[in-house]
């Protein structure tokens, strides 16, 4: 990737349809709407362990206590990102961020997913011919749209070129030192580049933009290591059960999936670096997944002869008598009324 480093940031929920004054909310997809839900912030250092691809957590952020709304998240998390960047990592984010966002968080290296309607202008203004004097660049548009049964067609592309990728040929359409629509030209404005990658398996192209001077196979290569951090909530939520969780207090219902998260790092790295373990007899080729570590560990003993820190003991509590889960929420039933029966002189 040129030397380059991805950083992958992105936003998970897990999911509190029934809790009171709960302080965000999430769109669900098979819901069709936003629902309450605890949106954590996470951005992760990819790597590769034993060959297979991390992401190593750089940050969690949880909502603002006066506002928990998912852009002013998406703009607390992306300020404290910029601070920890090196001149070598670049951030990588999916279509729910605008790269107004990323200019206002003053990130300079970054690559993002755009949707298909994306439009852009040039950092040149166009030849004046007649009339009024043009105010902004000429206007591209990297897919063809279609508007009142009339069709748009696509900007003609400044640069073409196709390289091989797992027997298909990828089809790659580039535009240069594009401005934001709407944005005066000037020569300190932050310009990116557009990549349309027209792969013949899939329908719809997907449309990279950049801020850093890539090949498209470069490119290509850091938007698809983005998926490793994909994995922290799936292990964090499936695997660990955090997506059964059952608190309630305004501090714990935040620090909960945050320990979550990062015991789900924490066991895909241990799922990377030990052997494969088998589920059963049956599985004969096991891979190094946090599920199948997680199940060779369910069931033994914790070491009694671990060293921890001194803030750490075991609590000493009789708990067996009180109702878990689902039980403890439940109001609790009314005592029963006795009646006295009357008797029979």
């Amino acid at each position: 990737m040129e030397g380059y480093q991805a950083v992958a940031v992105d936003v998970t929920a897990i999911w509190r349809p029934t809790l009171k004054n709960c302080p965000s909310q999430h769109y669900h997809p098979s819901a069709g709407r936003a629902l309450p839900a605890v949106i954590i912030g996470l951005a992760g250092e990819v790597g590769r362990l034993n060959g297979q691809r991390l992401a190593v957590p750089r940050r969690i952020e949880r909502v603002h206590p006066h506002d928990g709304s998912e852009q002013r998240l998406w703009t607390n998390l992306l300020g404290q990102v910029n601070k920890a960047l090196t001149d070598k990592d670049v951030v990588v984010v999916d279509a729910g961020v605008k790269i107004s966002q990323l200019h206002d968080s003053h990130i300079q290296r970054y690559v993002v997913r755009l949707a298909s309607n994306f439009s852009a202008g040039r950092n040149v203004l166009p030849d004046h011919t007649c009339g009024r004097k043009p105010v902004y660049g000429a206007t591209v548009r990297p897919l063809a749209r279609t508007y009142k049964d009339r069709t748009i067609p696509a900007t003609t592309p400044d640069e073409t070129t196709t390289w091989p990728l797992a027997g298909r040929l990828i089809q790659v359409h580039l535009w240069r030192a594009l401005v934001l629509p709407k944005t005066s030209p000037h020569p300190t404005n932050n310009t990116f580049d557009v990549y349309a990658f027209h792969d013949p398996s899939f329908k719809q192209p997907w449309l990279l933009a950049t801020s850093v001077p890539l090949t498209a196979e470069s490119v290509y290569t850091l938007y698809t290591n983005r998926w490793p951090v994909e994995q922290l909530p799936l292990a964090a939520k499936q695997m660990l059960g955090a997506h059964r969780q059952f608190v309630h207090a305004s501090q714990t219902i935040q620090r909960l999936p945050e320990l979550a998260l990062l015991a789900g790092s924490v066991l895909s790295v241990l799922a990377a670096s030990s052997r494969p373990l088998p589920t059963g007899f049956w599985d004969r080729c096991p891979k190094p997944t946090p599920g199948r570590f997680r199940r060779a560990l369910f069931g033994k003993p914790f070491p009694e002869d671990a060293p921890l820190p001194d803030p750490f003991r075991k609590k000493r509590s009789a708990t067996d008598h009180l109702p878990k889960g689902n039980l403890a929420r439940l109001p609790k039933s009314p005592p029963i009324q006795r009646v006295p029966v009357p008797v029979a002189a």
